[in-house]
């Protein structure tokens, strides 16, 4: 244990000696195009709200260095991680479950509800490729319409809880609006929407507000779950590492639907989540660019006449009502991978913030 945090101390000395004048440099838009020269150029990747800056110098360096142990299992390494997640949410080792991205904790959580029949609540329109298993687990899925202002509708998510309601999902802040709740209303919701089942809230986008977590409450409340990410604001999308936040008795219940809890996550990505937390310089850096970028994003689309929600994280909900052109045949043509329309009516579509000069070029394609 000691001799690897001597190396982990190493490896953050090391990297802290890059500096931070030129952040963009540090900026990974590679693909599997770069690998095979052959293949075309790669093409702008503004789809999966991926941090385009990550993993941090300390995290990459860490990565590296620890692939020579990659031949073992790395128990010490998840009860390392687990103990900083422990310590950055306020809670004891015993309330967090890890997992291979949140989308595992997502997947656990709705097979764990599902185990009880009946039906959960979410919104219209949020995240919810994990709700797909939902009809062969055997859980019915009910929707509540956003607010005119994309904001989730927390009254009319309370008053659709019936007696078969097993649990309610709220992202916050949401994808792909980008809208967030007002801290008191959500407290409020999750105080009286618990009395009658789980409330799991996904703050995956959380790091890019000012906003607290509720994570904390988790103390006081056995039907609060709350899940997290590396995937976005410490950018190991692909390194796959997420965890549950939760009263010690539902993190041993979620934890038995798994042959091996905390194992699904490599040695590898263990020791860049563990290196990702002590770099607070570089999460500093990606907060402020992606607040500037965003800016910039949103000021171009509206003087292109194209409506924009407010957001809360690394990506812009936008209306293509106004748009005279094919937006997605001008994004093929510059080489630039977008999402879909999620709402028809407006049709609403949603963009990653990338570096400030991927989305000068997107603005660009789209003129």
């Amino acid at each position: 244990m000691n001799n690897r945090r001597n190396w982990l101390k190493q490896v953050s000395l090391g990297a802290v000696g890059l500096g931070f004048c030129q952040f963009e440099a540090f900026a990974n838009t590679s693909t599997e195009n770069d690998i095979f020269p052959d293949v075309e150029k790669s093409p702008i990747l503004l789809r999966s709200n991926e941090n385009p800056y990550g993993p941090s110098p300390l995290a990459r360096a860490a990565m590296q260095k620890s692939i020579n142990t990659s031949n073992r299992y790395g128990w010490d390494l998840s009860d390392e991680l687990i103990s900083l997640i422990a310590k950055k949410n306020n809670v004891s080792n015993n309330n967090i479950l890890l997992g291979a991205g949140s989308t595992e904790i997502l997947d656990l959580v709705l097979q764990y509800t599902a185990l009880q029949k009946g039906n959960f609540v979410l919104a219209e329109t949020t995240f919810n490729y994990w709700t797909f298993p939902s009809d062969k687990l055997g859980i019915k899925k009910i929707t509540v319409p956003l607010t005119s202002d994309k904001k989730h509708d927390l009254a009319g998510m309370l008053k659709a809880i019936d007696t078969d309601t097993k649990m309610v999902y709220i992202c916050n802040p949401n994808n792909p609006t980008g809208t967030i709740c007002e801290r008191e209303q959500l407290v409020s919701f999750v105080k009286e929407a618990s009395k009658k089942a789980i409330v799991f809230v996904d703050e995956a986008y959380l790091d890019f507000t000012k906003e607290e977590s509720l994570s904390n409450l988790v103390l006081e409340n056995k039907n609060l779950i709350i899940t997290k990410t590396f995937s976005k604001m410490y950018g190991l999308a692909g390194a796959r590492i997420g965890y549950a936040v939760a009263t010690a008795s539902t993190i041993e219940e979620i934890s038995a639907l798994k042959s091996s809890p905390n194992l699904s996550i490599s040695v590898v990505s263990a020791v860049a989540a563990i290196t990702s937390l002590k770099d607070e310089k570089f999460i500093e850096q990606v907060h402020s660019s992606n607040e500037e970028v965003k800016k910039y994003t949103i000021e171009q689309l509206t003087k292109l006449n194209l409506t924009c929600i407010p957001s809360h994280a690394n990506f812009v909900y936008f209306s293509l009502d106004n748009y005279k052109k094919d937006y997605f045949k001008q994004l093929e043509n510059h080489n630039i991978q977008g999402t879909k329309i999620y709402e028809e009516n407006g049709k609403w579509t949603r963009i990653t913030i990338g570096t400030m000069k991927e989305m000068q070029q997107f603005i660009e394609a789209i003129k």
